[in-house]
């Protein structure tokens, strides 16, 4: 079996490896998803006991459908089969705070399973479930519901221990309550849109109007019903949804969250723990932002922190957060005395060393020394960038800045904490996979299973650093390669804000290798604008991402081959994905001289048909400067003038049909453009994909854009 056809089955190596991984609050138990095999991709609940070191399933999908196929309905038998061919199963569970209680739904249906007896029952809803949580005592369940009694709504709803469901708020449609919107989700990490209080006897709630929003039609042809009412989407200079926040007792009480939500209309986090609600909210600039907290009785707020940045503030995931002693933990930056850095603060103290770039806090560990607060675990790379490590932050007061390294080996390392329990997922260019070690103190305990597939061949790139901006970049040869013969390369992009492309794990190169062995030096640059190097390297692009972005991967790719003399500069392809397809078309529209051909898959082409929040972080409101957003434009750039035959060098245009996110009129508009023009082009649209066009779709595009390399590039 060849690479493209081994990675669409195994969902690129991952079905059948261990993943959302969580630790009970008590370090009792660690919950993990996971399949049965390399190629199943409905995936169980699992339990390991860290106690005796031993995993238990504890709810397995099919299973859960019924026992004896020849006793389930039609319909269930059906249900179970598409589970045992899609990638559904279970997606995601909750757990209450002693992780003895865990939730989660399965088509649609509630489940409840106890994670110290081991049983699982289905609960009975008023309609089809999405984000079911137990409150931190697991006495109740809440949930959201886009239907009820045959009509659609979004309703928050909650189950009492007796079964008893009954609606905690909701409202005709195009008013959703407990869901994040789209711009939350998609551009600031906020999957949630409700929080239990710590005694399970209120919820903080956000509701959320979309009625303002123009609606976009999807459709694809193979699918007559596709999205017949089309779909709210917030464009570039357009109206957001109204979201508000609302404390709601299970006793009828309703208290509304007040703040200036016409100055600062984007609610990006909520943590409710003990010392009362925490929220964060950003002007709509995104360049100043408050940190409140919520009383929960009244409902008012207090500042606890203002968050400013001449570009646009940068939040740290976890965070903000109560410590124990009562002090507020920050993220933020340290950009003065020649400081650069991305780190945390407590009331405003430092607590992190201008070293580090802090990524994430992921929760708190017992101090080493046994006595005083605990310390708190945080991901984050310490000078390179395609490296990140674990590290335990001090939070004494008046114990000054120590942050000690946890992790020793070279790679990219992830944790989950409870109690005394932490568990680190490591990847490394040195194996496959993400390794899950589970560790109580100094006693490892145990390494979670994966039955995942092994990779047929295992990646060798060669990381270096390039240019006076020591951009982070990576060359990776065919495994056959004789020094001195000359390849064709291919520069392999996305370049954009808040992803690498250039780390020390093997998964990251699978794909590339194959493109290497095909015959091509693949080379792979994370240009500024990208993660883990300085604040000041990300935000470089501010209202000049196309200038900056393109001139660090032509000044990177030409630095490589000065010191790579077996890159052939004449013979040079450039493929991308999403903000990669858009850069890719840039980097071709822009220097035709250097490259030759290009693959622009699911390009954003006109930045102002691209949703608010994210595009107007980076190049500003529409109307305050039309100009940055024509110069960014793929559109625009494709509509002038070809000078010469070497001005016009051919494009393979791919995107799915079925994209909600950059919508197939995007690449139909730049087709058009290119056709006026005479530049040559293809398009290839994707029926059924959406905008990652998952589910083995992308890998086996791979070998219709290997032709078009090789009929381009000889």
């Amino acid at each position: 079996m060849d690479f493209p056809e081994l990675a669409a089955r195994t969902r690129r190596f991952r079905h059948g490896a261990p993943r959302a991984v969580s630790v009970a609050d008590d370090g009792a138990r660690v919950v993990f998803l996971r399949s049965a095999g390399p190629e199943d991709p409905a995936d169980a609940l699992w339990l390991l006991d860290v106690a005796t070191g031993e995993e238990r399933l504890v709810a397995d999908p099919a299973a859960l459908l019924g026992g004896d196929a020849e006793a389930l309905s039609p319909g269930e038998r059906a249900l179970r089969e598409r589970l045992r061919l899609s990638a559904s199963g279970i997606g995601s569970y909750a757990l209450d705070s002693a992780g003895r209680v865990a939730v989660f739904a399965l088509g649609g249906r509630l489940f409840r399973a106890d994670l110290v007896h081991g049983d699982v029952v289905e609960v009975a809803t008023a309609g089809p479930v999405l984000d079911p949580r137990p409150d931190p005592t697991g006495q109740r369940l809440a949930y959201v519901t886009d239907e009820a009694d045959g009509v659609r709504r979004g309703e928050l709803r909650v189950v009492e221990h007796d079964g008893t469901d009954t609606m905690l708020a909701g409202e005709d449609s195009g008013v959703t309550w407990g869901l994040a919107e789209h711009i939350a989700a998609e551009e600031f990490d906020r999957f949630r849109g409700y929080w239990w209080a710590p005694d399970g006897r209120s919820v903080l709630a956000a509701r959320v109007d979309e009625s303002r929003l123009e609606r976009w039609h999807l459709h694809d042809p193979a699918d007559p019903a596709s999205a017949p009412t089309g779909v709210a989407y917030p464009r570039a200079g357009g109206p957001n949804a109204e979201v508000s926040l609302h404390l709601l007792d299970l006793d009828d009480g309703w208290v509304d969250v007040h703040w200036d939500r016409e100055t600062y209309p984007y609610l990006t986090t909520v943590h409710w723990a003990d010392g009362g609600p925490l929220i964060t909210v950003l002007r709509r600039s995104q360049q100043h932002g408050l940190v409140l907290a919520v009383d929960p009785r009244t409902g008012e707020t207090q500042v606890h922190a203002e968050l400013a940045d001449p570009r646009w503030v940068d939040p740290i995931p976890g965070t903000p957060a109560h410590l124990p002693d009562g002090r507020v933990l920050v993220g933020g930056e340290l950009a003065h005395d020649g400081y650069d850095a991305r780190c945390l603060f407590a009331d405003g103290t430092l607590l992190t060393p201008p070293s580090l770039y802090v990524r994430r806090v992921v929760g708190r560990l017992p101090a080493v020394s046994g006595s005083g607060p605990a310390d708190l675990v945080v991901e984050a790379s310490e000078g390179e960038p395609s490296e990140q490590h674990l590290f335990r932050v001090r939070t004494t007061i008046g114990g000054g800045v120590d942050a000690r390294r946890i992790t020793t080996d070279s790679g990219w390392h992830v944790a989950a904490v409870g109690g005394d329990v932490l568990v680190v997922g490591s990847a490394s260019l040195d194996h496959a996979g993400l390794r899950w070690t589970v560790w109580q103190g100094d006693r490892e305990v145990a390494e979670l299973r994966s039955f995942a597939a092994t990779p047929p061949y295992s990646p060798l790139p060669l990381l270096e650093r390039v240019t006076d901006r020591r951009l982070p970049a990576a060359v990776l040869y065919p495994d056959n390669h004789v020094t001195g013969r000359r390849l064709p390369v291919l520069l392999d992009v996305y370049g954009g804000p808040g992803h690498q492309e250039v780390l020390a794990a093997r998964s990251a190169w699978l794909e590339r290798q194959w493109w290497a062995d095909a015959g091509f030096a693949v080379v792979v640059v994370d240009n500024r604008g990208t993660p883990g190097v300085a604040p000041s390297f990300e935000k470089a692009i501010h209202r000049r991402m196309a200038d900056v972005v393109l001139t660090d991967q032509v000044e990177a790719l030409t630095a490589l081959a000065d010191k790579h003399p077996d890159l052939d500069l004449g013979r040079v392809a450039v493929r991308g994905w999403s903000f990669g397809g858009w850069l890719a078309g840039l980097a071709v529209l822009r220097h035709p001289e250097l490259f030759r051909c290009g693959i622009v898959g699911a390009p954003v082409t006109d930045w102002a048909l691209y949703d608010t929040a994210y595009t107007e972080r980076y190049l500003g409101l529409p109307d305050d400067g039309m100009d940055v957003y024509a110069h960014h434009s793929l559109v625009e750039l494709a509509a002038e003038p070809v000078t010469g035959p070497d001005q016009a060098r051919p494009l393979l245009l791919v995107h799915g049909l079925a994209d909600d996110n950059v919508v197939a009129a995007h690449t139909l508009r730049l087709s058009a453009a290119l056709l006026s023009t005479g530049r040559p082009h293809s398009v290839l649209p994707l029926t059924g994909a959406t905008h990652m066009a998952a589910g083995g779709t992308r890998e086996r595009l791979l070998k219709l854009e290997l032709d078009f390399l090789r009929t381009h590039l000889g």
